[in-house]
Formats: C-alpha cells, sequence, structure tokens
C-alpha cells in the first residue's frame, strides 16, 4: 500500500478522534506508533503516530476557529444566509451564514419573507447556537440581488426531477443530486436492513458508472480515445459541479480525474494512491468532512472494492475463468465491501445486515443500467417529452431496486439490531483495516490475528459495564399524534403514547415498534395519557411486541375499540395495569417520574378527555422534563392549583400538538422552559401548532423544536446540560 495511503488513514484517524472529543484515546494510540516507530527504527510507524496528532490537532483548531466564528456571528443583529433550499413562511431550511471572513452552516425557521435556494438573504431572528453554527428562530428574510449558482443549479436540477420523475423522484433526487431529504426514515430504515443504504446517495459508484457510460458513449461516436476521456472527466467535474459538489462526488470525480490523466499518460499508479488522493481533496476543503457518512461510505467502500480485486487475484483468478470468475468475484466484491463498511452502518443506522452481500450482488447491476439513464433523463428536462420517455424507461428498474430492498428487509434475520458503543465501534474499525490489509498481503497471518483479536474484544466490550450515564428523551415522529420515549441511562425504556391509528394500519407497528427495536433495550414502562386515538392507536401493537413490565393509565372511562384492544392485550399478555394517581412516581435506572394528575375524583365532572391527560414530571438529577399530553387550560388551572412551582421543567412538551386551547400564560410562567417540543403532523387539517402559542413559547425564551419541520426530536442530558438533536442538527442548552 502506498505511504500515500497509509498518511491518509492516520490523518484521518487522528480528525476523527478529534472530531469525536476523545483525545485519550487518539494520544495512547499515536504514542504507540511512535515507540514502535522508534524501537524498530520503521519511520512509516513513527510518520503514523505523527500524523495521528497532527489530525487531532487540526480538528481542535478547526472547533476553536467554529467557536470563534459563533461568538462573533451571535453578536451580530442580521446575518448573510446562502439558502440551500426553497424558503417560504412556516417552512424550516439550511444555509450557510457569513459575516466578515466567518461563515457557517445555519438552520432558519421562517417566520417571514420566502426566497429560493441559492438566494443570498439578509435574515434577522433569535439565535441559538448549535453544536455546528446556528439555529435561528422566527427568522425574517429579505432577499439580496446576489445568488450562489451551484446552489441554485443543485436546486434547479431538484425541480426539474420532481417534474420529469414524478413519483420516483425521492428515489431519483437521492441518485442523482445527494438529495435524502424526501426519503422517510421508513424508507431509509428498509435500505439499511438490507444491506443497500449506501446506494440511496451520491458515491463512487454513482458518478464512476456515468463517467464511464459518457466515457464509452463519446468513444461509440467515433471520437478519438484521448479526447473521449477528457471529455468525460470534464463531463464529470460539471455534474459534480452541479449537484453541489458532495464530498463523495468530489472524491470520487478526483479519483477518476487522476486515473484518467495517469493512463492517458502512459504512467499506471496504484488504485490505492489514486484513492488516498481522491480521498485528500475533500479534507483540505473542510476537515469535518470526515465526520461526514457519505464520505466515510465512499472511502471505505472503495477500499473494500481494490482489496476485493487483490484477494480475487490471488485465490480466484489461478482456479476459475469465464462466467464462473465474473460471478465469484462479484460476490467476493460485495462480501468485503459490505464487511469493512459494516462498522459504519451499523453505528449510524443501529442495524448489521447479515443479507447485504447477496441483495448488492443483484442490485449493483440494476444500478448501473439505470444511473446513466437517469443522467440522461436529467440532461434532457428542457426537452420535457424525451425526458419523460427515458424517465418512463427508468421506472421498471427503480421498481426493482426498491422490491429488491423490500424483499432483502423482509427475510428472516435479514439483520439484528445493534447499539454499540464508541469502543467497541473504533475496535470493529481496527478490525476492518486489518480484513483489508489481510486481503491485500501475501503473509496475512499477523492481519488475521488482529482481526480474531479485535472481534473478541468487540462481543466482550458491549457487556462490560460502561461509566456513561446520560438520559435521552425522544420525541418521536408520528405525524399529528404523540409518542414520547425516555432512554434510561441502562438502555431502559419508558414510552409515553404510540402514535396514531388508521384503517389497516397503526404508528405503534409502523414507527414506535421499529424506532425501539433499532436502538435496542427492553421497556420498562407504558404510560397512557388519554384514551383518544391519536395518542393510544399504536398501543395494543406495542404491547404486543415490546410487553412492557408495567402499563399506566389515567384510567379515564371511553368506549373506543382501540382503548379496548390496549386493555385486552395488557390484560392477554400478563402485563400489569396501574391507575395514575397525583404524586404517584417510578424510578427506572436513576429516572424518577412522578405523576402530577388526573385526579379521579375531579375527573368524574370532565367531559373531554383530554381535561384527563396524564402530566408526568421526569426526572434526571437537576433536568425536569414535563409531559402533560393533551392537557388543556382547564387542566392546566388545575395543576396551578394544586402543585404551583412544583411545575417548573426545563423542557416541555406541549399540551394538544401546540393547539391555542393549551399553555395558558399563567401555566407558561409557572413551567419557564428553556426548551419546548410540539408533536405535530405536517400540513395538518387543525391548523397546529397555534402561532400565538409559537410566538408566547418564543417570547417567553423556550426554543420550539416542532417534529412538523425537524422529524424525531432527541433530548439528551447527563443530569446537568441539555442536547438536542433533530433535522440533522445539534443545540447545546444549560438548565
Amino acid at each position: 500500500m502506498p505511504l500515500v495511503a497509509i498518511a491518509l488513514v492516520s490523518y484521518a484517524a487522528g480528525l476523527l478522534l478529534g472530531f469525536g472529543g476523545d483525545f485519550a484515546l487518539g494520544a495512547a494510540s499515536a504514542a504507540v506508533c511512535l515507540a514502535l516507530g522508534a524501537g524498530r527504527r520503521e519511520a512509516s510507524l513513527a510518520a503514523m503516530g505523527g500524523l495521528c496528532i497532527a489530525g487531532m490537532l487540526a480538528a481542535a483548531a478547526h472547533d476553536i476557529g467554529e467557536r470563534h466564528c459563533q461568538t462573533r456571528l451571535l453578536a451580530a443583529d442580521a446575518w448573510r444566509v446562502t439558502l440551500l433550499g426553497d424558503a417560504a413562511v412556516g417552512a424550516y431550511v439550511r444555509g450557510i451564514a457569513r459575516h466578515d471572513d466567518c461563515s457557517l452552516p445555519v438552520a432558519l425557521s421562517v417566520e417571514k419573507g420566502s426566497a429560493t435556494a441559492g438566494d443570498i438573504v439578509t435574515a434577522r431572528g433569535t439565535a441559538a447556537v448549535a453544536r455546528r453554527g446556528l439555529l435561528l428562530q422566527r427568522a425574517t428574510i429579505s432577499a439580496r440581488p446576489q445568488r450562489a449558482w451551484m446552489v441554485g443549479a443543485r436546486a434547479r436540477a431538484g425541480h426539474a426531477i420532481d417534474r420529469t420523475f414524478r413519483s420516483d423522484a425521492p428515489l431519483v433526487r437521492a441518485l442523482l443530486i445527494a438529495d435524502m431529504g424526501s426519503i422517510s426514515p421508513e424508507v431509509r430504515d428498509k435500505f439499511a436492513a438490507a444491506g443497500l443504504v449506501h446506494m440511496l446517495s451520491i458515491s463512487g459508484l454513482h458518478v464512476a458508472i456515468i463517467a464511464l457510460a459518457a466515457e464509452l458513449l463519446l468513444q461509440a461516436c467515433r471520437m478519438p480515445r484521448v479526447v473521449a476521456s477528457l471529455s468525460a472527466v470534464l463531463l464529470t467535474i460539471a455534474y459534480v459541479a452541479v449537484i453541489g459538489a458532495p464530498s463523495p462526488a468530489v472524491r470520487a470525480g478526483v479519483m477518476l480525474s487522476v486515473g484518467s490523466v495517469c493512463r492517458l499518460a502512459g504512467r499506471p499508479t496504484s488504485p490505492w494512491a489514486a484513492l488516498a488522493v481522491g480521498a485528500w481533496v475533500p479534507l483540505l476543503l473542510d476537515a469535518r468532512t470526515v465526520m461526514d457518512l457519505g464520505y466515510q461510505l465512499s472511502v471505505v467502500g472503495i477500499a473494500g472494492l481494490i482489496a476485493s480485486g487483490a484477494l480475487a487475484a490471488k485465490w480466484l483468478t489461478p482456479h476459475m475463468d469465464g462466467t464462473r470468475l465474473s460471478l465469484a468475484s462479484v460476490l467476493l466484491a460485495s462480501t468485503v465491501a459490505t464487511i469493512v463498511s459494516a462498522p459504519l452502518v451499523t453505528w449510524h443506522f443501529g442495524r448489521l445486515s447479515l443479507v447485504a452481500p447477496l441483495t448488492n450482488l443483484v442490485a449493483t447491476p440494476l444500478i448501473g443500467v439505470a444511473q446513466p439513464a437517469l443522467f440522461l433523463a436529467l440532461l434532457l428536462a428542457p426537452a420535457a417529452p424525451l425526458a419523460a420517455f427515458v424517465a418512463d424507461a427508468v421506472h421498471p428498474l427503480l421498481v426493482a431496486f426498491d422490491r429488491i430492498a423490500t424483499i432483502g428487509a423482509g427475510l428472516p434475520l435479514a439483520s439484528v439490531a445493534v447499539a454499540p458503543t464508541l469502543a467497541a465501534a473504533v475496535i470493529a474499525g481496527v478490525a476492518c483495516a486489518a480484513i483489508v490489509v489481510a486481503c491485500i498481503s501475501y503473509y496475512p497471518a499477523r492481519a488475521l490475528i488482529v482481526v480474531g483479536a479485535a472481534l473478541v474484544l468487540t462481543v466482550w466490550l458491549p457487556v462490560t459495564p460502561s461509566g456513561e450515564r446520560a438520559v435521552e428523551l425522544h420525541m418521536i415522529d408520528v405525524g399529528q399524534g404523540d409518542a414520547v420515549a425516555i432512554r434510561t441511562p441502562l438502555g431502559r425504556w419508558l414510552l409515553f403514547d404510540a402514535g396514531r391509528a388508521w384503517r389497516g394500519g397503526d404508528d405503534g407497528q409502523r414507527v414506535v415498534i421499529p424506532y425501539l427495536r433499532r436502538r435496542g433495550g427492553d421497556l420498562a414502562a407504558f404510560v397512557l395519557s388519554h384514551p383518544h386515538s391519536d395518542h393510544l392507536g399504536g398501543s395494543a401493537a406495542v404491547l404486543r411486541a415490546l410487553r412492557p413490565a408495567v402499563f399506566w393509565d389515567g384510567a379515564y372511562l371511553a368506549g373506543s375499540r382501540h382503548y379496548s384492544q390496549s386493555l385486552s392485550a395488557a390484560y392477554q399478555l400478563g402485563v400489569p395495569w396501574r391507575r395514575v394517581r397525583p404524586n404517584d412516581s417510578l424510578e427506572v435506572d436513576g429516572v424518577t417520574v412522578r405523576f402530577l394528575a388526573p385526579d379521579s375524583a375531579w375527573m368524574r365532572t370532565l367531559t373531554d378527555a383530554n381535561e384527563a391527560s396524564v402530566v408526568a414530571l421526569v426526572r434526571y438529577g437537576a433536568v425536569r422534563f414535563l409531559l402533560v399530553g393533551d392537557a388543556e387550560k382547564l387542566e392546566e388551572e388545575w395543576l396551578l392549583r394544586n402543585h404551583g412551582e412544583a411545575l417548573r421543567a426545563e423542557v416541555l412538551k406541549v399540551g394538544h400538538h401546540g393547539s391555542n386551547t393549551s399553555t395558558s400564560p399563567a401555566f407558561l410562567a409557572a413551567v419557564r422552559p428553556r426548551l419546548a417540543l410540539i408533536s405535530v403532523g405536517a400540513d395538518n387539517s387543525y391548523g397546529h401548532p397555534s402561532p400565538d402559542v409559537v410566538n408566547a413559547l418564543a417570547a417567553a425564551g423556550a426554543t420550539v423544536m416542532r417534529t412538523d419541520r425537524l422529524g424525531s426530536v432527541i433530548v439528551r442530558t447527563d443530569g446537568r446540560t441539555i442536547e438536542v438533536t433533530a433535522g440533522g442538527g445539534t443545540w447545546g442548552f444549560s438548565p
């Protein structure tokens, strides 16, 4: 393996450890490399340690620069923002905020104004600090006479895809312009279970297919080979620029360009060197690219393919030929690439696909045929009839691709849910690196010993006690309904409500059960806030699938079918049923839940189940979450009379989906939340949440997070500080 590739691995490892905050592990690894290099007088080992330290220092410097920029941007009263998506009233859109020589990612919740992707606007609003960049709430935007041509070109390409491909547009957007925003979490989980999630976004495979197809087409048109190769390179560069230059595409474009230039110059080069050069360029443009999943999968996937090629040359070519050799080589490449990318997929998606080699074997030829056709349809978009003809022709391939994922994910034991620790993920990564070394080495014994030792540690580590003590609140996106899950420090769950039900399905089966299973852990308790179908619709399915240790219920009498099914399921499964009374409590792994309402005597006078909602105060350390179901102003008044100051909480799950029937000024003044969570469906017919309620929350100093704009929201606390992850961003708060 060329030294440039070894240098890349060392530097990238340092960046990963630095951005991950694990400087102790990085320093220990670098010290070992330096010591071994000095002891054995091997300059390459010493250089690896030095480059790892350089990567950590670069990450630290990058973080310091970002914090400095955050401070300067927060001090401004207006920001110049390049929009990465179309903005309108009520939209949640991303952009790049600039002030003097500082630029950072920004997320805007637009209250006034509109603009299109690529526009450079002046934005004003209430700013909050994110882990990277800023969150701008109640944003007012006004357009400036400037545009970012690359962002605008990508947006126009997206609109052309929508017009041309119609129902296939979400999938085509992902395959052509690296836009996965329209693909639902359920579809992504399906592709992850089938081992095909890496195909849902631009990667080296997609760019290489387009470049090769362009070169073959140009040569078929009698163009000289040199001109055809250079033209294909230029076309690839233009394509990468038009789609916004995502890091995997930049890596692939550079690698293809280097390979083409070397081939034309008659100077063959190692594929490892081409990969290393291609992977270096995005890191030089932005060091934090190393944290991007698409970049990681792109680099690791190509490394797996190169390694499998070396292994095939040693073990398959001498014994096979013809069709048998081709099939065996493709299966080997799919298997090796799947194995070496498994730690990344497992870390990000919580799934380890066992069918990935087979599904990739079937799906790769489909993508090989479909990708050039998709690109051709995009080029023909100005001629709508021709573009529609090509889109209709490629539709069966897209249907087949989705069908492969559906069948693969549905096979018995297609995937297993895992929740690796950071240490286990790092050790699994070491094992995969050793597998690559074993594939390309003529003497693989030492590398295989490393693989075996790492796998033993990977299996052993997850069952050892963890020193991490943190609690997570997950407001699961179930549309116009509620499902809130609390994860304890030991990984168990407390679930409040289970979403909606409809004819033929429910959110429990569709969303909640897969969501919890993917993250692992037992269900310690299920709490039903009140018997309305948007809260209890999925409860029977949850009870049957997850079998909680106890079922808490406010016991408001209701004759609905879904409520009866939930009670029947609990009875049949032997799940203990408990009636909620004020001041009842439970404690699970250091998390305390105190029930504040409803009161049974007061509840007998009610005619609306909303006013009988279970209200729970969840506490861990100094941080409190107040969950109020659909409590309206009448119940809020009861809470104020009976609990008063006890209602104080840093995080409020806003009542009744943000309706103006809830969150009275007096109640809001008693709670004084720093963070307000609203579970609400996009474009719902009720008009939730009420603009008056959202404005009142913001005026009270609360940061508002909504599932209709951000998807599922995760609030994490160590009992002292609060961190929120939603919509691809992370924000920190102090209680």
